[in-house]
């Protein structure tokens, strides 16, 4: 059965995949597990109790487990109760496109499609640098999510919010003549490109945590390293280098979320709101897609706790 189809009060039994997985301690003291299970559909928290062995080495995230449970209800979102768990076994023919979504366009597409963006730049040296990068990362780019859990937590993820992002910055980029295109692609392209390492991800697109950089310095402060020691060793004019690290080190825009300089240039401030944007309306899409028409989605917590309305002239898309 697959997760959007879940009811409250019904027993279900399927495979899913283990996205998430944290050891927590019950009020009796005995240790528990709390999941977070996905299929092509969906996610749900499921809980699994008074665990007995080794718990820390048992189905572990990246891992598909077959399962019975009760679906039950926990603060109006679903949550499923386990009565049993298990790891696969060779005849049960796991499909992994079943259970990890995926970007609704092929990886290596992407990756070409963004590759005619730096063709386009008329800096040879900002050509130069971007085009080191993406090859550095050739391989992991046909996979990586672009998070964790939030905004294209998805297979390719992180190519398909590239993408998007430079394609709505040459829309705007053809409104607003002050800007230079060179920069604002080169910022797209690399504003998260630090995520590779930060998170450490399988080749089926599930995070299975963060590095030990990346919880201690964060894609940011990781990304205009990575750019100053390319520069340095390409022969990059230092300035190019730096307006391009501005623009990373700014596009969260509050040092609460990460970053300590807001933007001081036209492209660096294009840069954030492309960002926000691409991230706001794959967050709205993906909560109100799977609801029917005039209805309220559940509070979303990445957008500030919205019940989103999905009326009879609303447009979706698959993510």
């Amino acid at each position: 059965m697959l997760i959007k189809d879940f009811k409250i009060g019904e027993e279900i039994m399927g495979f899913y995949l283990v996205k998430a997985k944290n050891v927590k301690t019950s009020s009796a003291n005995k240790p528990y597990i709390d999941f977070t299970l996905q299929d092509i559909t969906g996610e749900v928290n499921a809980k699994l109790w008074d665990v007995k062995g080794d718990v820390e080495s048992i189905y572990n995230p990246g891992e598909v487990v077959k399962i019975q449970a009760s679906v039950t209800q926990w603060q109006q979102s679903v949550q499923l109760k386990l009565i049993k768990i298990r790891g696969i076994l060779p005849e049960d023919e796991i499909d992994y496109n079943q259970f990890v979504p995926t970007a609704p366009i092929e990886a290596s597409a992407m990756l070409e499609e963004i590759l005619t963006f730096v063709d386009e730049m008329k800096s040879n040296e900002i050509k130069l640098l971007v085009k080191s990068l993406i090859e550095d990362y050739r391989e992991q780019l046909m996979y990586y999510p672009a998070a964790k859990s939030n905004h294209h937590a998805i297979k390719s993820g992180l190519l398909y919010h590239i993408l998007r992002m430079l394609r709505s910055g040459k829309a705007l980029g053809g409104i607003y003549k002050n800007i230079n295109l060179d920069l604002v692609y080169a910022g797209v392209i690399l504003h998260d490109i630090e995520k590779i390492n930060e998170m450490d991800a399988t080749e089926v697109g599930v995070v299975e945590g963060y590095s030990k950089e990346g919880q201690l310095l964060g894609h940011i402060i990781m990304g205009i390293k990575r750019i100053d020691k390319k520069s340095e060793m390409l022969g990059i004019d230092p300035e190019i280098s730096l307006l391009i690290q501005h623009m990373i080190l700014s596009h969260h825009y509050e040092a609460e979320y990460g970053s300590p300089k807001k933007p001081l240039i036209p492209e660096a401030e294009l840069l954030h709101y492309l960002d926000m944007i691409d991230a706001r309306m794959y967050d709205m899409n993906k909560a109100l897609r799977d609801i029917d028409e005039e209805q309220f989605t559940d509070p979303i917590f990445v957008l500030d706790r919205r019940k989103l309305y999905k009326s009879k002239y609303s447009a979706s898309e698959s993510y």
